[in-house]
């Protein structure tokens, strides 16, 4: 099996030698084909984006692993999320997840079970932050706010006088800060500007 192991510490004074000591000998007690080690030193396990984790995961992307080894989830994942989308994207790969210190082995029953698990949990989170954020919108609809962004108020009479000392519609939206339509909603509205289909003949 084409594997690689994957070993992280958050500061350079730290080493990795305990993590690829332990993996390396996890591999060869499984009789796994070890090729190649990725590691960050100096990482923050904060970012989802990492030298040789972005490595390691085009690796992956590419077809060239069947199973990556890592010390421990929090070695390999900033967050509960980030590893969901991590191993998501490893199983569709076909590649084999495997934690060595919480035992954990995404091809076992075991490991599959587990991994339902966590993703359940995580979905119920999730679905729990959707329901806070609407229990407070309807909350505050109900108080009377308004939501959204604001909406701007076009002044017509100074669109109108712009549009008299020859300033094209683009310009006028720029200097009262709207959009270009907006002005020329306006202008339609005082008949100052044909729409499409009050240009067109009637009946025609």
């Amino acid at each position: 099996m084409r594997t690689a192991i994957y070993a992280r510490v958050s500061t350079k004074d730290q080493s990795c030698d305990l993590q690829l000591r332990d993996l390396r000998a996890y591999c060869a007690a499984r009789g796994f084909s070890l090729l190649r080690e990725y590691v960050d030193v100096g990482e923050s396990g904060a970012k989802d984006s990492r030298p040789q984790l972005n490595e390691l995961v085009a690796a992956a992307r590419k077809r060239q692993l069947d199973a990556v080894v890592v010390w421990r989830f929090d070695r390999f994942a900033r967050s509960t999320k980030h590893l969901l989308l991590a191993l998501e994207e490893f199983r569709s790969l076909g590649v084999q997840f495997i934690s060595y210190q919480e035992n954990i082995d995404t091809s076992s029953p075991l490991g599959q079970a587990l991994f339902i698990i966590v993703s359940a949990v995580a979905q119920l989170e999730r679905d729990l932050i959707r329901e806070r954020v609407n229990a407070g919108l309807r909350n505050a609809r109900a108080c009377g706010k308004q939501l959204g962004r604001p909406r701007r108020v076009v002044n017509h009479d100074e669109v109108r006088r712009l549009r008299s000392e020859g300033a094209s519609l683009r310009q006028i939206a720029e200097k009262l800060g709207v959009g270009y339509g907006t002005v020329r909603l306006s202008l339609a509205h005082s008949g100052e500007l044909k729409t499409p289909s009050q240009s067109a003949p009637n009946g025609r």
